[in-house]
């Protein structure tokens, strides 16, 4: 499993002390069984958030590939000349 990037130890952390504090000041629970099952259902939303940001694209080995087709194709597409449309058949009007 790879590292976690700074971004998702933020969002996640956050995300762990903002939904345990709404969910114990909604609730206001005191028993100690309430409280647990509060600060499980935070971290369980912490790591969901953690997990779901986007992480950052890395710059591989096919990176530079890509971008170069794509490049490429824009240029090809930006280049391309429709063909002319046939000229209409002239028809003969009988009066």
């Amino acid at each position: 499993m790879p590292r976690p990037t700074a971004a998702q130890l933020a969002y996640g952390s956050a995300t762990v002390v903002a939904s345990t504090i709404a969910m114990l000041l909604l609730s206001q629970t005191s028993t100690g069984l309430g409280i647990a099952v509060i600060c499980a259902a935070a971290l369980a939303l912490g790591l969901l958030v953690a997990v779901t940001v986007p992480l950052p694209r890395r710059r591989g080995r096919h990176a530079a590939p890509a971008a170069a087709r794509t490049a490429r194709a824009a240029r090809t597409e930006a280049v391309r000349v429709p063909e002319p449309m046939p000229a209409p058949a002239e028809h003969p009007v009988h009066h």
